[in-house]
């Protein structure tokens, strides 16, 4: 495993819609792996294969149960992922990005999610997400289509010290 660089904005790869993984070899794996490598090391709870400068419509996600943060968290990896399903409500809530350093903002975000892709092997999968984890795959999914959460903001600002160890 390769800890990789992160990209961050305004990188043209950010702006891109990534392209559709049709190879699910050895060379995916490792770049599976060299994700998630990076995105527990920076720290983060995704991160998407724009976000380290490929154009490959890839994204991991780990996180845990949010009322019991004793329990392990949970790593979905996802091929060519799209949201297939989506509550209508939306809820407001803060979010920041490794590859918009600095910066968080509020976004409202539909409360549940169904996201289908395919696993590394090119199985497909499919995934239903509620609360945080909902919001996580649409953060993630809007990486590979080009947008970031910046665009989707009601508001954005700088957050002091103290503020970043609450988000």
């Amino acid at each position: 495993m390769t800890l990789r660089e992160l990209t961050t904005f305004p990188e043209e790869v950010l702006r891109q819609k990534a392209k559709p993984v049709e190879v699910f070899d050895e060379k995916l794996a490792d770049l599976v792996d060299d994700m998630i490598e990076t995105m527990r090391e920076a720290p983060g709870v995704g991160l998407a294969a724009p976000q380290i400068g490929i154009s490959k419509q890839i994204i991991v996600v780990e996180f845990g149960d949010e009322e019991d943060d004793s329990l392990p968290k949970q790593l979905y990896i996802v091929v060519n992922p799209e949201i297939v399903k989506q509550s209508r409500d939306a809820v407001p809530g803060i979010e920041g990005c490794l590859s918009v350093p600095g910066l968080v903002g509020e976004v409202s975000r539909s409360s549940v999610v169904t996201v289908k892709g395919q696993d590394i092997h090119g199985k497909p999968i499919k995934v239903r997400a509620q609360g945080w984890l909902a919001r996580i795959f649409q953060h993630e999914i809007d990486h590979i289509n080009g947008v970031l959460y910046t665009d989707r903001a009601d508001d954005i600002w700088r957050p002091d010290e103290e503020e970043m160890d609450t988000i």
